[in-house]
C-alpha cells in the first residue's frame, strides 16, 4: 500500500517536471488532452488534405510487442535525463525497474522466482507514463507525416501529394530503425493500413506486405467530399465546447435529425 502510494507521488511529480516536454502529439498525461483529442487531430490532418485536389492519405496503425515489457532501464535513464529529470528520481526509477523478484502462481503451484531487469511493472500507475518518455523521441520529422501516440498506441498518417510517397514510407522505415535501437518489436500481425482516397480514375500500385498487413480504401465515385457521417461526427466533437448558443443549437438540431435517419429512439 505504501509503494502504491509513492508510485502516484511520482507519478504527479513526473508529469508536472516533463508535460511542457513531450511531444505535442502525445496526448496521453497531458492536461485537457484524451484520446478523443488524438482522433480529432488525426481526423483533422486527413480531412484537411483531402480538401486539395491530386491528394490521398495512408494511415498506418502501429502495433507493438508487449510494449512495457521491453523498456530498457538504462535508455530511459538517458532520455529522463535528456527532459530534465532530476537525477534523484532518475535513479529512483532505475532501481525501481531494475531487480525485481518475480515469479508465477497458478492454484496451489508457484514457479520458481527470477529476477527481471527490463521493461515495467504490469499494473502499476507509472508503467504507461514511463513508456510514453521512453518513446518521446519517437517523432516524425517531414511535415506532411504525422506521428500521432497516445501512450503505447501509434499512428502514422502520410499525407500524400501528387502520388509521392517517399516522404512516408522514409518516415515509417525511420520508425523501424528507432524501434530496433530502443529495443521495441513491431508486431506485424496486428500492424494495419489504411488508405483514404477521393480521387477518381486512381491506380493504386502495390504494397508491401512487409509492414502492411490491411488494405483499406474509401471512395466516394461521384463526388470529392468525404463522407458526412465521418465529418459530422468529428466536428461536433471538436466545436461543442466552444460553439455559442446559436451555434449548440443548430448542432443539436443536426444531432437529432440524424438520429432520426438512422432510427434512434
Amino acid at each position: 500500500m505504501v509503494m502504491k502510494s509513492f508510485e502516484r507521488l511520482v507519478l504527479a511529480y513526473l508529469k508536472d517536471i516533463t508535460g511542457p516536454l513531450l511531444d505535442p502529439l502525445q496526448f496521453a498525461y497531458q492536461a485537457n488532452r484524451s484520446v478523443d483529442d488524438a482522433v480529432n487531430m488525426g481526423l483533422h490532418y486527413i480531412l484537411q488534405h483531402l480538401d486539395k485536389p491530386g491528394t490521398y492519405a495512408r494511415i498506418l496503425f502501429v502495433d507493438f510487442s508487449s510494449a512495457f515489457n521491453t523498456i530498457i532501464p538504462g535508455t530511459l535513464l538517458n532520455k529522463l535525463t535528456q527532459l530534465s529529470v532530476p537525477n534523484s528520481i532518475c535513479q529512483w526509477i532505475t532501481s525501481f525497474l531494475t531487480d525485481r523478484q518475480q515469479r508465477v502462481r497458478l492454484g496451489k503451484l508457484t514457479s520458481n522466482t527470477h529476477t527481471i531487469s527490463i521493461g515495467a511493472p504490469q499494473g502499476c500507475v507509472l508503467s504507461p507514463l514511463l513508456f510514453s518518455l521512453y518513446t518521446n523521441d519517437c517523432t516524425s520529422k517531414h511535415p506532411f507525416v504525422k506521428l500521432l501516440k497516445f501512450a503505447d498506441d501509434t499512428t502514422v498518417i502520410g499525407l500524400i501529394q501528387d502520388g509521392d510517397k517517399s516522404a512516408y514510407r522514409q518516415e515509417v522505415e525511420q520508425l523501424a530503425v528507432w524501434c530496433s535501437h530502443n529495443n521495441l518489436e513491431l508486431n506485424t500481425l496486428k500492424t494495419v493500413e489504411m488508405i483514404a482516397d477521393f480521387r477518381r480514375n486512381h491506380l493504386l500500385s502495390p504494397h508491401s506486405p512487409s509492414w502492411t498487413a490491411l488494405w483499406l480504401q474509401w471512395s466516394t465515385p461521384s463526388s470529392w467530399e468525404p463522407p458526412s457521417e465521418l465529418v459530422l461526427c468529428s466536428s461536433i466533437t471538436v466545436w461543442f465546447r466552444s460553439a455559442s448558443k446559436s451555434d449548440l443549437s443548430k448542432l443539436q438540431w443536426t444531432v437529432r435529425t440524424a438520429e432520426r435517419i438512422i432510427g434512434v429512439p
